[in-house]
C-alpha cells in the first residue's frame, strides 16, 4: 500500500484522491512531452498487451495523470478514455512510490467507490510501475488489472517495471523528434523570412516567384505583382534615427500581412521596398488590392517617442501577359516601372 506521507486530500468529492506538494512541478514535468493528445501510439500498445500477458491478467494500460485528468494513451482489454483524476486507479500512482500494489480494490478505501470498482468490469486486482521522468516526476503509470483479487509475484512486478521503463523510453524519444521538428521548422522560418517586417525574404520570395510563374505557364492563369515604396522613408530615418525607420517598416509589414489572402506572397523586397505577389490575379484585381493597401498605409499611424510619422507609398503593378511579360523577371520589371511611374507622378498613387 501506498504512504499518505506529504500529500493532501483534494476536496471531499467522493472520487477525490491524494495529491503531492509538488503536483505543479510534476504537470509541468508531463506538459514538456506534448502526449496528452498523441494518437494511438502502436508501441504503447504493443507494451501494454505485453504486460497483460506476462502478469497474466486480462486489462493492462498506459496512463498519464495532469492536473485533472488521467488519459489512457494505450490499453489491452479495455478502451483508451480520459477520467477525472479522482475517478482513475493511476492517481494513486503518482503519489511518488516506483510501485503501486493494491490486492483488493474493493476493500482499499481509497478505490472501493471508484466507477471501474463498483460497475463492470468490477475490477479487484491492480498493480502499477510508475512512468518516471529524468529529473525524477512520476507522470503516468504502466498498470495491469484483474477482476480476481491477488498481486504479481516477484518476476511479474519485475517485468512491469522493465516494460515501464520502455514505455517512459518511447515518451521520451516522441519528444526528442517533437523538439527537433519544432527546431528544424523554427529555422526554416528563420530562413525564409525577414526579422524586421515578419514577411518572406528577397531569396525566399524570389524562390516562390520562380513556383508560381511556372505554374501560371502551365495552367495560363493570370499572376500580378505590387511592388510597394515607402514614400519619403529616407528622410524618417534622417530626421528621427532609424529605430524610428524600423518601426514604420515594422508596422507596414503586419499591416501588409493583415490584408493580403493566404494564398499570396508578401516579401521585403529590399531596404523599404515591399513585393507581394497575386497568384490567380488579373491587373483589375491587383490594381484593386494595390489602392487598398495604398490608403491604408496612409492612414496607418506610427508613433515613435510620441512622435506621429506620417508615411504614404507609391504602388507599380505587373501583370503577367504570356508575351512580352513572360517570366519572373519581367514580371518585377514592369513592376518596378509601374513603381517609377507612381513616384514621378506625385507618389502615394498606383500605377499600372
Amino acid at each position: 500500500m501506498l504512504a499518505a506521507e506529504n500529500i493532501h486530500p483534494l476536496g471531499a468529492h467522493p472520487f477525490s484522491c491524494a495529491i503531492p506538494p509538488d503536483d505543479s512541478r510534476r504537470v509541468a514535468a508531463l506538459q514538456r512531452y506534448h502526449a496528452l493528445h498523441m494518437p494511438g501510439c502502436e508501441e504503447l500498445a504493443f507494451l501494454a498487451e505485453l504486460a497483460a500477458q506476462l502478469c497474466g491478467v486480462p486489462y493492462a494500460q498506459v496512463t498519464l495523470v495532469d492536473a485533472e485528468h488521467a488519459w489512457i494513451l494505450a490499453a489491452s482489454g479495455m478502451p483508451t478514455d480520459t477520467l477525472p483524476r479522482g475517478q482513475s486507479y493511476c492517481s494513486l500512482a503518482v503519489l511518488g512510490q516506483q510501485a503501486t500494489e493494491i490486492e483488493d480494490l474493493s476493500a482499499d478505501p481509497r478505490t472501493a467507490r471508484m466507477p471501474l470498482t463498483q460497475a463492470a468490469p468490477r475490477l479487484r486486482m491492480y498493480s502499477s510501475a510508475a512512468l518516471i521522468t529524468p529529473d525524477g516526476y512520476a507522470i503516468g503509470a504502466l498498470s495491469v488489472m484483474d477482476v480476481k483479487p491477488g498481486r504479481l509475484d516477484h518476476a511479474q512486478a519485475r517485468s512491469l517495471r522493465r516494460l515501464a521503463a520502455q514505455a517512459m523510453a518511447l515518451l521520451e524519444a516522441r519528444a526528442a523528434r517533437c523538439a527537433l521538428q519544432a527546431a528544424q521548422a523554427q529555422l526554416a522560418e528563420l530562413a525564409t523570412t525577414d526579422e524586421l517586417t515578419g514577411l518572406h525574404n528577397r531569396r525566399a520570395l524570389l524562390g516562390k516567384l520562380s513556383f508560381e510563374v511556372a505554374r501560371t505557364r502551365r495552367f495560363r492563369t493570370p499572376l500580378s505583382a505590387l511592388l510597394i515604396d515607402l514614400d519619403g522613408f529616407k528622410a524618417v530615418n534622417e530626421r528621427h534615427g532609424h529605430e524610428a525607420g524600423d518601426l514604420v517598416l515594422a508596422n507596414v509589414g503586419r499591416l501588409v500581412r493583415e490584408n493580403v489572402r493566404v494564398i499570396d506572397l508578401a516579401g521585403r523586397y529590399g531596404g523599404q521596398e515591399i513585393c507581394v505577389l497575386l497568384p490567380n490575379t488579373p491587373k483589375e484585381g491587383a490594381l484593386k488590392l494595390a489602392d487598398n493597401l495604398r490608403g491604408k498605409i496612409a492612414a496607418q499611424i506610427h508613433r515613435e517617442a510620441g512622435r506621429l510619422l506620417p508615411v504614404t507609398a507609391s504602388i507599380g503593378v505587373g501583370s503577367f501577359n504570356h508575351m512580352d511579360i513572360n517570366d519572373g523577371d519581367s514580371l518585377l520589371r514592369a513592376a518596378e516601372q509601374a513603381l517609377a511611374r507612381a513616384k514621378a507622378n506625385g507618389r502615394d498613387r498606383v500605377e499600372s
